[in-house]
This record gives C-alpha cells, structure tokens and sequence, in this order.
C-alpha cells in the first residue's frame, strides 16, 4: 500500500467470492493494483483502501433476484462515492445463474442507476476453456449444456445459448455482437454496438474465441458506464487506463509475507475439484470427509475435523466433495438448500476452529464454501498476489492478522491445483 492514497480508477462487483478473486487476479495481472472487499467496506476497511481497482465480492449469485439488486445497487453506489470511473459486474465463465436471474436482472438495474442504455455481457474465459461463438457457451470443446454444468446442485446451466438465457431474465432486447465483428478489430466493434443501440438492443452477447477477441472488446468498450463478464473481459481494461496516463508503474502483485500452518478445505461438487479431490486421495495424504446426512442428525462432525487434523504433522484435506449422483441423493433427502447450508455452515466453523489452532494458510474450493470461510474468519479485505492458476491468485487479508488465501471456484484449476496452492501460499511466507 501506498502512502499517498489514490482515487479508483474502476469498480468491481461480484456475485461471488471466488468470482471476484478471478476478477481481481487478472487486474492485477494487467498491473492494476487491487484490492478485494468482503461486502461492502466498512468505514475502519474504506480508510484503508490504495489501490487503482476495488473489487466487491458479495454472495449474490444463488439469492433471490430481488435481493441480489438491491445489494449489488448497493455495491455501486459505495464504489460511485468513491469516484470509479467505469463499474464492471462479474459473473461465473459458466454464466451461473437460474431461469429467475440473477445475471439479467443485476445487469438491468446497473445499467439504469447509470443512466446508460447499453452493455456487454462476455462470460468467456479462453485461457480456462470458456469461449463463446455465435452466442453459444463452451466449455473445451462442448457445449455448457453437455459440459457437467448441467448437473451444477443450485444453477444448472441446460441451455446454452446464451441470448436465450439472458432475454428470459431481462425486460430490455438481448442481442448478439458476432465474432465477425469482433475479429475485425475496435472500430468494426464500436461501430457495430453503435447498430446494436439503434435496433433498441440494451445488452448483447459478445463472442470471443480468444484473449485478442477480449483485448479488442476490452479497447472498444473503454467509453461505457457499465461492463458484464467473467474475468476475461477485463483483460483489456488496465491497458486503457495506462493509455490515458492513470496508472502507476508499480508491482501491482506485491503481498506481505504469511506464516502458520496450512489445510485445504473443498466443498465443490464441480468436475475439476473432484479431480483435484481424488488426486490428493490417490496419493494417499490424509483426507476427513463431511458428510452432510451426518451433520443433519447432529453428529459431531466438526469436532471430528478439528480433532483429525490436530492429529495429523502433515497438511490435511477437508471436503465434502461428492459425484453429481451423490450430491442428488444427499438434495433429495435434504433439500438443496439445506444441504448446501449445512456444508457452508460446518466448513466456516471447521475454518475458524483450526485458525484457533494455529492455521494461517487456507486453500478453499468452491464459491460458496470460499463465502462461508472467509466470513467465518472475520476477513474484511484481501490483497491480490501473484496468480496459482488461471484465475485463482494467492491473497492476504487485512487489516488484523494476516491470513493467505487461495479462493478457488470450483470449475478451476489442474488436477495438482491443492499441491500448487500449498506451495505458492508457503512460498509467500518465505
């Protein structure tokens, strides 16, 4: 941090913790110094804040679409006081979200409090295997539809077009800006969002097969109040400050250093952390499974947590991973939303008990159970490091004593991400 606070230059809103970590990673990446707020600052965490991009990471993205507005018009207007100069709202690169919202009816109520009549929405991410072409989502090589995302316990994605989605979530006009716009440079895009208002579009879709489809969209946007996407999108965003003579030299990466014992905390049921998952269990490191069905009939579950990893020298895994099939099961007795409460609940406690142990350095997997971590950890706000894998950078939190985080979505990272984690978190306390 420096000493002679500066004005931010954006303002960032997320629907989740994990999103807005990966949102945060790549500014930083971009040489935007940033800093990531647990809600909305309070005025102890707002004095504090030097940075050229806030990110405001609310847990908006599975509420109802009704509360999700009024939290995130919130959000904007605490970043507007402060003088943001463009708001970007991020969503998940799988365009989370259910036949009810949040991602249309979010973005509408922005664009309105900014009195702006248009904006993008690019959830691609080409680096992690999201792109989008004809406005269809892919996930590698298949359609998000066919990609396990329709199988997600709380936004299954089954449709993916991703117009289709939108307009159901939307009163304005959903419309398309093709790649043959795109690939054709920043004016063919600016003049092409120029047709798009004419017609009465007041979102479009934007393709992107690549991160030069995003630097492009990213240049051709400058000018507008209000941009939506994954991380992705704002590749391009830090390069059009720097153009204007507001950024700073600076390393944007640099985070103090962390001592302390470390654990690994998963509660995604997403395809790759159950790789990341079963790769730690092969390698037969030690591993306590929650078991939701148990901590609805009151056993002591997180006792037991507690107790098998004060019992272990080595790091240990705690998870609640399950397959698709067993997650319906668990939904089918429980309900959905008690069995992801119960999850979040128990792995929040397990956090703080085992940070009354001595742990400091925390690798959660998972948008949720990343929320419910690091509210039960009490972190109001996060310095953003150097980047462990596309989209997931090493954190430490302040003010207070410091913790390391790496808040993973469930959808990220190789199958060896727990290992690389450990070791970036540890390499920070070197």
């Amino acid at each position: 941090m420096l000493n002679e606070p500066t004005r931010p230059l954006l303002g960032c809103i997320a629907d989740d913790f994990t999103g807005a970590t990966d949102l945060a990673n790549m500014l930083v990446r971009g040489g935007m110094r940033t800093v990531q707020s647990i809600g909305i600052p309070t005025a102890e965490v707002a004095g504090q804040l030097d940075a050229d991009a806030i990110v405001i990471a609310l847990k908006s993205r599975t509420v109802p679409a009704a509360d999700a507005v009024k939290e995130s018009l919130e959000a904007l207007r605490w970043l507007r006081e402060r003088g943001c100069e463009q708001i970007y709202f991020k969503y998940c690169s799988t365009f989370d979200s259910t036949a009810a919202g949040n991602i249309g009816q979010v973005s509408e109520a922005l664009l309105e409090a900014l009195d702006s009549d248009f904006t993008l929405a690019c959830p691609a991410f080409p680096e992690n295997g999201r792109t989008v072409f004809r406005g269809h989502l892919f996930v590698q090589d298949q359609l998000l539809s066919e990609s396990g995302m329709q199988h997600h316990p709380l936004t299954p994605m089954t449709d993916a077009n991703l117009v289709r989605v939108l307009q159901a979530q939307t009163q304005g006009k959903v419309g398309l800006l093709r790649h043959d716009s795109v690939s054709k440079g920043v004016d063919s895009v600016r003049t092409r969002i120029e047709q798009l208002r004419v017609d009465g579009i007041r979102m479009a879709v934007a393709d992107a097969l690549s991160d030069a489809d995003l630097y492009v969209l990213g240049e051709a946007c400058a000018g507008l109040p209000l941009l939506t996407g994954g991380s992705g999108l704002a590749l391009g965003l830090p390069e059009n400050f720097r153009r204007a003579g507001k950024l700073r030299d600076l390393d944007a990466a640099q985070v103090p250093a962390v001592g302390g014992g470390d654990v690994v905390l998963a509660g995604s049921a997403s395809q790759a952390t159950n790789r990341q998952v079963a790769t730690w269990l092969q390698a037969g490191r030690p591993a306590f499974r929650v078991d939701p069905l148990a901590l609805a009939v009151g056993q002591s579950v997180i006792e037991q947590a507690l107790a098998f990893a004060a019992d272990h020298e080595q790091t240990v895994l705690i998870f609640a991973t399950n397959t698709p099939d067993e997650v319906k099961a668990v939904q089918h007795e429980l309900g959905a939303e008690r069995a992801g409460h119960l999850v979040e609940q128990a792995m929040g406690r397990i956090a703080n008990g085992l940070r009354e142990a001595g742990v400091r350095r925390f690798v959660v997997a998972g948008g949720e159970t990343s929320g419910a971590v690091v509210q039960a950890l009490g972190v109001q706000l996060l310095q953003i490091g150097k980047q462990i894998d596309p989209g997931v950078p090493a954190c430490v939190s302040t003010p207070g004593e410091p913790l390391a985080l790496a808040l993973k979505s469930g959808n990220f990272g190789g199958a060896d991400f727990f290992d690389k984690a450990l070791r970036q978190l540890a390499g920070v306390s070197a």
